[in-house]
């Protein structure tokens, strides 16, 4: 029998269109809340678990790889939100999974970790985030990612190989020791089963593993070089604490990387939800009338105030996460009038045709109606 000689990858267009994840479920905004049920959970490392839930009625719901849900959850009283990225693949989208850490002191993670069991229920908001494929280059990837930083671009690989594809991508995980390495088991089957995947991981010490064979310390340009020779020529994409990304960002801007090609996620995953600003109406500032079209809540706010505030204020329930225009959580259809909106990358410019905005960093500029 003859061995088939390697062939590189074709670029697999699918994997960057948006109609191909819509395809595979029903659409769930980020300004609609569903009931999910837990149907699964697994142990990942000692304080890393995977959460696997449902919809009650088992309906499959599409989103992008590399988006997140908010989690509304009220503890000892207080209600709380919380961003997390869906490690699942839209692919088996009659399941959605995130994947926690444990945080010391976090009340969300470790009330999941605590107490979240099998057949209870929480509320969560639709997917949200641009940090996905869709709408960049077909080009070969990178994916570099650290602790929890994982989970997006975990399900990226699903979902790309789930597709029947063979992309080329390098994935370099970045852990404290080999034990803390999340997905360890299932990126080996990966490597093993595709030709063009190649995983890396590079911890920081070997944590009682004393037959650990991959590299010790931190990346950096000289390791980099040597684990991906070609990295200048691939699509980034990064995500871990934010200082592993301003780090990342450094060593590719000094290897020469061009940084046109490179994409983080741009909000901590698991990060309480922004504070509502106080409100301060100046003496004959302009007030717009603002209407809620399902609710049917009318109030008034000044043209200084974003709507979030001033709608949460009048007891609108809106998801959000950063409150700086970046994470995308407060994604609402604006049915009329117009607002000034400033955002730092968390909206796309088919969703703004659309008539979407986002809440957080909009301020009216005449009487509103929103589709909440």
């Amino acid at each position: 029998m003859t061995a088939l000689a390697a062939v590189a990858p074709t670029p697999d267009s699918r994997f960057n269109e948006a109609r191909t994840w819509s395809a595979f479920g029903t659409a769930w905004s980020s300004a609609e809340q569903k009931t999910l049920e837990c149907c699964a959970i697994r142990v990942e490392t000692d304080d890393v678990k995977t959460f696997v839930f449902r919809c009650p009625d088992l309906v499959a719901l599409a989103f992008e790889p590399g988006q997140f849900i908010t989690l509304s959850l009220t503890l000892d009283g207080q209600p709380l939100s919380r961003c997390y990225t869906l490690s699942s693949t839209p692919t088996r989208p009659f399941s959605l999974a995130i994947t926690v850490k444990r945080v010391p002191g976090g009340p969300v993670s470790n009330w999941l970790h605590d107490h979240l069991r099998v057949g209870s229920r929480v509320r969560a908001a639709g997917p949200a985030g641009i940090f996905t494929p869709v709408g960049h280059p077909q080009r070969k990837l990178l994916y570099l990612s650290a602790g929890s930083g994982v989970t997006p671009l975990m399900a990226m690989t699903r979902a790309a190989f789930d597709l029947g594809s063979d992309p080329d991508i390098a994935f370099v995980h970045s852990a404290r020791t080999p034990k803390d390495i999340i997905f360890a088991d299932e990126l080996a089957r990966l490597q093993a089963a595709r030709q063009h995947l190649r995983v890396f991981a590079v911890c920081e010490a070997l944590g009682g593993v004393a037959d650990w064979q991959g590299p010790l310390g931190r990346l950096d340009l000289p390791l980099l070089e040597r684990l991906v020779p070609d990295f200048r020529e691939r699509e980034v994409f990064t995500c871990g604490p934010q200082g592993y990304m301003d780090a990342v960002q450094r060593t590719l801007r000094e290897g020469g990387f061009d940084l046109a090609h490179y994409h983080q996620e741009s909000f901590a995953i698991g990060s309480p939800t922004a504070p509502v600003e106080a409100a301060s109406t100046a003496v004959g500032a302009t007030l717009f009338t603002v209407t809620l079209a399902r609710s049917g809540k009318v109030f008034s706010m000044a043209g200084n105030q974003t709507v979030l505030s001033a709608a949460r204020r009048a007891g609108a329930i809106v998801p959000s996460s950063c409150g700086q225009g970046l994470c995308g959580t407060c994604k609402t259809a604006l049915l009329d009038g117009q607002v000034e909106m400033q955002h730092a990358g968390g909206i796309r410019q088919r969703e703004i045709d659309r008539g979407l905005r986002l809440l957080c960093c909009s301020k009216p500029t005449s009487d509103l109606v929103l589709d909440l």
